[in-house]
């Protein structure tokens, strides 16, 4: 069983990057499940229903999120979706799920997204809500995948290594550069710090250069857009084992979109 996952995919062209893309490796590398962080989908901020919708037709089966799950009201719209799902770990009661499993050739993997709270804003322990909702997920799924959605890189090892044997893989998103640190841990748990970007990597983490240095120079209010130039898919393929819903490998992804 391989999963390719994506990290966090920005605006336009991040999603062309997954139209092109996803058929081209789901093909070359024989790739089962795919799955997105889309927390950014949306004019680079945000998910709405129709972003959703073509991440899903292009052959994403699971997309994940993470702080700028809200900044858009057309999430409410899609929320509920089967296969979206937001951090598990914010308040009780509000809309959506933490995690849904997907299911193919007969292996259901779980796939779970929780939010760091080091340098981002303060909400329940990621630590704490895996803990007590994996026991329920392990009776619907063969594995687990763990995407957790954080700024800092000590707060993604630690989650690794806490997780290391009792999920299948344990991979970062949010920070948008992609760390070189895959491996499998002692338990057989697949990690990687950083997933990276989907999106123009001729960028400040996607956004146009120029808005994000005037910025740092002014400290004023500054409208962010979307950067267009050197357009990348980041990630990972994870290998399972279907018998022990483990990790036999971990392997970054890094493919350019082509011009045309």
């Amino acid at each position: 069983m391989k999963v390719l996952f994506i990290g966090d995919i920005v605006g336009a062209p991040g999603r062309e990057a997954v139209k092109v893309l996803v058929p081209k490796l789901k093909k070359e590398r024989a790739i089962d499940i795919v799955i997105a962080n889309a927390e950014n989908v949306s004019g680079g901020t945000g998910l709405t229903p129709k972003a959703a919708e073509e991440l899903f037709g292009y052959g994403c089966d699971c997309l994940t999120t993470g702080d700028h799950i809200w900044k858009l009201k057309e999430v409410f719209k899609i929320i509920d979706h089967p296969y979206v799902i937001r951090p598990l770990n914010l308040a009780p009661n509000i809309p959506g799920k933490g995690y849904c499993v997907v299911k193919k050739n007969n292996f259901r993997l779980g796939v779970l997204n929780v939010q760091g709270r080091v340098f981002m804003q303060p909400i329940e322990c990621p630590f704490r809500a895996v803990r007590e909702i994996l026991p329920v997920i392990k009776k619907e799924a063969d594995g687990i995948l763990v995407d957790i959605h954080a700024e800092a890189t000590s707060e993604k090892a630690a989650m690794g290594h806490f997780l290391d044997g009792l999920v299948t893989a344990v991979i970062g998103t949010h920070t948008h550069i992609q760390t070189a640190d895959e491996k499998i841990l002692k338990g057989g748990t697949a990690y990687l710090t950083e997933a990276g970007m989907c999106g123009p990597y001729d960028s400040v983490i996607g956004q146009e250069k120029s808005k994000i240095i005037e910025r740092f120079l002014t400290g004023m209010p500054v409208r962010f857009e979307v950067a267009t130039g050197d357009v990348q898919l980041h990630g990972a393929i994870i290998d399972i084992d279907e018998a022990t819903g483990k990790a036999r490998a971990i392997e970054r992804v890094q493919e350019k979109l082509p011009i045309l």
